[in-house]
């Protein structure tokens, strides 16, 4: 059986190119499109068959695509969330999987991407190949306490700037040190947390509750 797929997106055009390539895919089907949040909790409602899988525009009027994610993982916790952008900020990032999307994809991924990491968000619960190459969903839910990680007062402010959409600059100049010392502050705190990118930073200090966006 096909996996069905739901589409949510302002950009009519973008809506039905993106339908019709999924259409495309042998193994699987399009079962709900909307233009924004509200749209599709109308919509959702009528549907035969709930889609396994919703694609989510991050930026939409009415209702955008974190709230649409929140609200949902709230009233549809079984459907995986796949947030769409044309934008890969770290913070938006944390932003759509810490409102429950288990994948984060740019809109000019190519098809086969996307078909490759719809069949492995459907078999898996998640897909690695997406922003920071990061399981979200493991670092999100794994037992905060079960490592404790000591970090100076410096580091942890440091962390939590870092939670930011701030520029390693800016947040030099915000701490008034230098770039170097706060390559050293990122890099001491990459190896302490076993991560390679500033999103899987945020993602751990969130996890860990050290910084609350």
């Amino acid at each position: 059986m096909s996996v069905t797929v739901g589409v949510v997106d302002d950009h009519q055009l973008f809506l039905k190119s993106l339908s019709l390539l999924l259409t495309s895919f042998p193994n699987f089907s399009v079962a709900l499109e909307a233009l924004n949040g509200k749209d599709l909790q109308d919509k959702i409602k009528l549907v035969k068959k709930l889609p396994e899988i919703i694609l989510l525009d991050v930026n939409m009027p009415v209702m955008d695509g974190r709230a649409t994610a929140q609200w949902l993982s709230q009233h549809y916790p079984a459907i995986k969330l796949v947030a769409l952008s044309m934008n890969d900020n770290d913070k938006t990032v944390i932003e759509m999987i810490r409102a429950g999307c288990c994948a984060y994809l740019l809109k000019d991924t190519h098809p086969d991407e996307l078909e490759r990491a719809l069949t492995e968000i459907n078999l898996k619960g998640y897909y690695n190949g997406d922003v920071s190459n990061i399981n979200y969903r493991r670092l999100l839910l794994t037992d905060k306490n079960n490592e404790q990680i000591q970090i100076s007062d410096r580091e942890r402010a440091f962390l939590k700037l870092a939670c930011s959409d701030l520029t390693y600059k800016a947040i030099a100049a915000e701490m008034g040190l230098s770039e170097r010392t706060i390559d050293g502050y990122r890099e001491s705190l990459f190896q302490k947390f076993k991560v390679a990118s500033r999103v899987g930073l945020a993602l751990e200090a969130i996890r860990r509750d050290l910084v609350k966006l």
